[in-house]
């Protein structure tokens, strides 16, 4: 493919109803040159018939929050309201963007739709997201408004324990932005959507895009309480014991109770229900099968990026049909790896590691 083809794909990708004399105009060359360009891309196989249908590989789509992480770790117990010795690590962060970088990690192709600042921040976020091979060119940059920006402290075992969020550039993405990234979103193998964007996209984007595969991360009980009403939109979801309580309706306090809550969100439409006990491991079920998988015993690093490789774990094996027992067993492995790092995302996490430990603590 010449540099002037690549151009002109590009182009397309981004609007794929562009005319050729749209194309002429914003490359400065004639219609004629274009429609040569686009007869070659055809005969090559970049674009498949008229309506310039891009061919592309099979990816994942992501539709939720970027941002930098600040953490704080104390070196002894922490001290409320004092000053504690310790480290502070920045790096990149987001619930979506998090998901995105394990997937790619699994060798999953992904494609992210987020909103970052023109700043020192989001400029670190994209380049960093290149050199991972993440495709973030579907995302929005705007003039003028911070990164989001996620402060957490951390205690001695690793848990968080307070943390402030600075996610206004969030309210800017709209839905007439959206609309514009309809084609990303309907040829995605499945898109994830995590509950930091606005109320307005999700609902637009769920009741707009009807054959495509949704995922749910609730991110919190807070931001959760957004989809109540559009949880049946959603083909597989990743809910604590609190979220799903608040999402259904039910207080779960017993084994009969997390069977009860799963039965109510497939009954409303959900395909697999992973609800998530901490330390104490795992409820799963579908319409088939319902079942629990105690969590194996671990030295806890760093909890912050625990859920978000266990959705990539979610998505990682449905884009390989994996049952939902396998499904459950893989996503939980790539927690237990993501707990195991100082790092937010471990930077050895792979197909091959989740096997490997899988092995070691006799998930297989």
């Amino acid at each position: 493919m010449t540099s002037r083809e690549k151009e002109i794909l590009e182009i397309i990708k981004s609007n794929p109803m562009i005319s050729q004399n749209e194309l002429a105009d914003s490359l400065g060359i004639t219609r004629s040159s274009v429609a040569v360009h686009i007869t070659n891309l055809l005969k090559k196989g970049y674009i498949l018939g008229k309506g310039y249908i891009v061919k592309e590989e099979s990816y994942v789509c992501i539709l939720g929050g970027t941002n930098m992480d600040i953490q704080g770790f104390p070196k002894s117990n922490l001290i409320l309201k004092d000053s504690n010795p310790g480290e502070v690590k920045v790096s990149l962060g987001g619930v979506g963007r998090n998901i995105g970088e394990n997937l790619t990690k699994l060798g999953i192709n992904t494609n992210l739709i987020t909103v970052i600042g023109d700043d020192v921040y989001g400029n670190k976020i994209l380049e960093e997201s290149r050199k991972l091979g993440m495709n973030m060119e579907h995302s929005l940059i705007l003039q003028g408004y911070p990164t989001s920006t996620y402060l957490s402290i951390l205690d001695d075992k690793g848990d968080m324990q307070v943390a402030i969020s600075h996610m206004d550039i969030y309210d800017k993405l709209t839905v007439d932005f959206i609309k514009s990234k309809k084609h990303v979103i309907d040829n995605s193998k499945l898109c994830i959507l995590d509950t930091n964007i606005p109320k307005e996209v999700i609902e637009y984007t769920v009741n707009n895009h009807k054959d495509t595969v949704f995922f749910l991360d609730t991110v919190s009980t807070t931001k959760a309480k957004k989809i109540k009403d559009l949880v049946h939109y959603f083909h597989t979801i990743k809910p604590n014991k609190y979220e799903a309580e608040m999402l259904s309706g039910i207080e779960i306090n017993s084994e009969k109770d997390f069977k009860k809550a799963a039965e109510f969100f497939i009954n409303k439409g959900v395909k697999q229900v992973f609800i998530s006990l901490g330390e104490k491991g795992l409820f799963y079920a579908n319409e088939d099968i319902s079942s629990f998988i105690n969590n194996p015993s671990v030295k806890v690093v760093n909890a912050t990026g625990a859920g978000d490789a266990f959705v990539a774990g979610l998505a990682y094996s449905y884009y390989n049909e994996f049952d939902i027992e396998t499904t459950a067993k893989t996503a939980m492995t790539a927690a237990i790896l993501a707990l195991s790092h100082e790092n937010t995302i471990n930077p050895n996490m792979s197909v091959n590691n989740i096997n490997n430990k899988m092995e070691e603590l006799g998930l297989c």
